[in-house]
């Protein structure tokens, strides 16, 4: 069978692969390959760590897009913009999707594998992640003293300080529903929002009202993009749990942290309590 000359055809001699680049290749110059390359640096021999510190950078990186599509779609609300604000949450539902799968490759790290390359990290700890704390500040877990921890390095502390004051996705969602005539109380929307945010019962009745009605009208939509994101943090907590309990146990965390105990506390809170609240009223 012949599929035609095409099918045969050396890569090599497509001229637009094989012609000279004037310096670095435009695709180099646009993504920057070689710098993220030079970025795996594993300070031991075991044959776990490039692994574990991959799969640690590409996470930061997916927390980085999440971080800038729950601005996107803040920004959007603010603007009474519901299609962009959408776009932009069901872009960070892909993302976040992509986060959760990025657990893999350490996901079955025996205790003796993890031990292999653990010390060498010494007090560095996941639970130090700047742009991790941008994230729950955006779902509206604000803490000054995690701000605070991050005072030594000028930049992430004023960027932190920033996020800390400014509302969060969820905070505008709302101010968003108030604009469109739906019962958000004064004392929510005018709320101190550097503090984490609480449910309150007459915004569960709010959603109550908004999924009794129709699935297609724009708070049941935004609901539900809400809740799959909600959903997806929610997962994500629970295998970090996973992998650290499978990977150490109960044992203290690196850095000074509880581990373990930490993980299970966090991984029991509710993001958008209310939106889960709803489901039981109706």
């Amino acid at each position: 069978m012949n599929d035609g000359p095409s099918a045969l055809a050396d890569p090599a001699e497509d001229t637009a692969l094989t012609r000279p680049f004037p310096g670095a290749s435009p695709y180099e110059e646009y993504v920057h390959a070689s710098v993220l390359n030079t970025l795996q640096q594993p300070l031991t021999e075991a044959a776990d760590e490039m692994g574990f510190l991959v799969t640690t950078q590409v996470m930061e990186l997916w927390f980085t897009l999440i971080v800038h599509e729950w601005r996107t779609a803040r920004e959007a609300l603010v603007k009474d913009d519901l299609p962009a604000a959408l776009d932009a949450l069901v872009r960070s539902r892909r993302a976040l999707s992509a986060l959760n799968d990025s657990w893999q490759p350490i996901a079955a790290l025996t205790p003796l594998q993890f031990e292999g390359f653990r010390a060498a990290f010494g007090r560095a700890s996941g639970f130090q992640s700047a742009m991790y704390r941008h994230i729950e500040f955006l779902l509206g877990e604000k803490s000054q003293s995690l701000v605070n921890a991050h005072r030594g390095d000028p930049a992430v502390h004023e960027a932190l300080r920033d996020a800390h004051r400014e509302p969060s996705l969820y905070d505008e969602v709302l101010c968003f529903l108030h604009r469109q005539g739906l019962p958000v109380p004064v004392h929510v929307r005018e709320r101190d929002v550097s503090l984490s945010y609480t449910s309150d019962p007459a915004v569960v009745e709010l959603w109550r009202g908004v999924y009794a009605g129709s699935p297609y009208e724009a708070p049941a939509r935004l609901a539900e993009a809400l809740t799959d994101i909600a959903e997806l943090v929610a997962r994500w907590r629970f295998d970090h749990l996973m992998v650290v309990r499978r990977a150490m146990g109960a044992k203290p965390g690196s850095g000074g942290t509880a581990g373990v105990a930490y993980l299970e506390q966090r991984a029991r809170r509710v993001v958008f309590p209310e939106l889960w609240e709803a489901r039981g009223a109706l």
